[in-house]
C-alpha cells in the first residue's frame, strides 16, 4: 500500500510527467490532490499496471480527488527549452490550474523548477511510494495513450497505437523508410540523423538539377 501522504498538515498535490523518452509527441503532466483518508490497494506506478487497471484507477481518481489537472508542453517547445525543462514547464501548467491551492508538492524525481511559493519536494521512484504521485501517473499516462493512439490514425506506419512514441524498432523503422512528422521531436537523436539525411539527399537533388 502507498503512503497517503508527506505532510500531514499541508494540501499536498503529487506531480508527475509521461512521455519524456518519446520521439514523438508532447510530454504531458499531471497534478492531483488526493483526500487524506484515500487509499487503493491497486494504485500504483502506472508503469507497473495493465491497461485495464489504469483505465478502472483513472475513473475513481478523476471522481475522488479534491482536484486533479493535466497538461502538456508541445514538441515546439520540447525542441526549444529541452525535455527536462519542457516537463518541468508542463507540470508547473498543471499546478497553476488546480482550483484547490496546494501547499505543498510533492514531485516525482529528484530535480524540479521550483514553483513560485509553494515548497517541493523531490521523490526518486515517488510514483510507486507516494499515492498523490501515482495518481497523477496514472492520470498522465492514460491521457498521453489515447493522444497517441488518436494521432497514429493520422500517420499511421509508426505504430504510435502501441510504442506510443518511444524508440522501439518499429518507429526507428519508420522513420527511416516514411520521415518525420510535425510531431516528431527534431532535437532528439534519432529524429535529428533522420532530418539530416533529408537535408543532404535535397542539397544533393538540388545540385544535381543545377549541374544539367
Amino acid at each position: 500500500m502507498l503512503k497517503p501522504f508527506y505532510h500531514l498538515a499541508s494540501i499536498e498535490a503529487g506531480l508527475d510527467e509521461v512521455g519524456r523518452g518519446c520521439l514523438a509527441g508532447p510530454v504531458v503532466a499531471a497534478a492531483v490532490i488526493l483526500p487524506k483518508d484515500y487509499s487503493n490497494q491497486f494504485l500504483n506506478d502506472s508503469k507497473q499496471l495493465k491497461r485495464v487497471q489504469r483505465d478502472q484507477l483513472r475513473l475513481e481518481i478523476e471522481k475522488e480527488a479534491i482536484n486533479w489537472v493535466i497538461a502538456e508542453a508541445s514538441v515546439a517547445e520540447i525542441d526549444s527549452f529541452n525535455i527536462a525543462r519542457a516537463s518541468y514547464l508542463a507540470m508547473h501548467r498543471a499546478v497553476e490550474q488546480l482550483k484547490a491551492q496546494p501547499e505543498h508538492l510533492l514531485v516525482d524525481g529528484n530535480r524540479f523548477t521550483p514553483y513560485p511559493m509553494i515548497p517541493h519536494t523531490c521523490i526518486i521512484k515517488g510514483d510507486g511510494i507516494y499515492a498523490s504521485i501515482a495518481a497523477a501517473s496514472v492520470l498522465a499516462k492514460t491521457y498521453r495513450d489515447e493522444f497517441m493512439e488518436k494521432l497514429a490514425k493520422e500517420y499511421p506506419g509508426y505504430g504510435w497505437e502501441q510504442n506510443v512514441g518511444y524508440p522501439t524498432a518499429r518507429h526507428l523503422k519508420a522513420l527511416k523508410e516514411y520521415g518525420i512528422t510535425d510531431w516528431h521531436r527534431k532535437t532528439f537523436g534519432p529524429v535529428k540523423n533522420v532530418l539530416q539525411l533529408q537535408i543532404l539527399s535535397s542539397q544533393k537533388n538540388t545540385d544535381l538539377v543545377d549541374l544539367s
